[in-house]
């Protein structure tokens, strides 16, 4: 099969992660051109990856050879560059989540994409590509724990990114902590289950980093989602960990339970010193799910060239930022949330 020209938009932090991989360890990818705002940025794609730069994304596609764009700038702009990039022919990978809001850019996405049933478009929830939380997905679905009772999700960046973070989030609209972090693990619990909930009461609070108060961010949240048939999910998502990058799942069967990445482990080395016993963590989202990044990139570039829709659909994405948003109403509030 013919390689899969690439454009990547956007090139921070997880931008040039995808790069980086896109160019390195995708071996069906040919990327042609990148994307940013930030001459630095773009020096050093120009320099490691011999890309083309850009500064106008829509310059990009108009202008290059490129069957199709790698989505990974602030969530405000996803979907106008989604609806640009396919209505000029390009395939789609667009980070999470597909937007700040289930407003008017949102829906127009959502058309584009039903509007070019011949594109791939592929939403990036990246857990769904982790071997083990595919592992945990084969054993619920094998009826191996019996039928789902409760989950339990926390999702804790390390304090140590807390400044990188601030200025973002200051910079950009992050969406707050449900739309921004516990988004990831409202899509598994969908996942796991394939139910919506229908009610959510959550809370949020700042103890650990006030200064987020001051651009309307929690740093905490914590939120309980109720389903129809009465399971009860719990998700926590921070940015306070002050050893690494947590990121845990427990889903409590009527007859077996299942534990995901309990700890974060780097490796399977343990340090014995007079300081006691100390297992080293993983630092960064990156880290932990450096695999699964691969693997979702390798899957959108498969689907493109074997014209197959993507698997994580515009229909995930909405329904998770719903879910998302509705728990960010109820600890805006106080009160317990309906989710239609």
């Amino acid at each position: 099969m013919e390689k899969v020209k690439i454009g990547v938009i956007g090139l921070g932090r997880l931008g040039m992660v995808h790069a980086d991989h896109l160019v390195n360890l995708v071996s069906e990818a040919d990327v042609k051109a990148v994307c940013a705002l930030d001459q630095s940025q773009l020096d050093y794609a120009k320099k490691n990856f011999g890309v083309n730069t850009y500064t106008d994304y829509k310059e990009m596609i108009d202008t290059e050879d490129i069957d199709a764009v790698v989505i990974v700038t602030p969530t405000g702009f996803h979907p106008e560059m989604t609806t640009y990039a396919l209505n000029a022919g390009k395939h789609v990978f667009c980070e999470k989540p597909v937007g700040l809001h289930l407003d008017e850019g949102v829906r127009e996405m959502e058309a584009a994409i039903q509007a070019h049933p011949e594109l791939t478009f592929q939403l990036g929830f990246m857990r769904r590509y982790d071997a083990s939380y595919r592992h945990a997905k084969e054993l619920v679905d094998n009826g191996k724990i019996g039928d789902i009772i409760y989950i339990r999700a926390y999702g804790i960046d390390p304090i140590s990114g807390m400044e990188s973070f601030t200025k973002f989030a200051t910079d950009n609209d992050s969406g707050g902590i449900f739309v921004d972090m516990c988004i990831h693990d409202i899509d598994l619990i969908r996942w796991y289950t394939g139910k919506e909930p229908v009610q959510t009461w959550s809370l949020g609070n700042n103890i650990a980093a006030p200064q987020l108060e001051a651009i309307g961010e929690y740093e905490t949240g914590v939120a309980t989602l109720k389903f129809a048939n009465g399971m009860v999910a719990t998700l926590i998502g921070g940015r306070h960990a002050a050893h690494g990058n947590q990121v845990e799942m427990e889903i409590m069967g009527s007859n077996g339970w299942i534990r995901i990445a309990q700890e974060p482990e780097k490796d399977f080395v343990t340090l014995f010193t007079e300081a006691g016993v100390v297992r080293p963590s993983m630092q960064s989202f990156a880290e932990r799910f450096e695999q699964a990044f691969i693997n979702e990139l390798k899957d959108f570039i498969h689907r493109v060239q074997t014209k197959q829709p993507g698997s994580v659909t515009m229909e995930d994405g909405i329904r998770a930022l719903l879910i998302a948003e509705a728990c960010k109403k109820s600890a805006e509030t106080g009160e317990l949330v309906k989710i239609g």
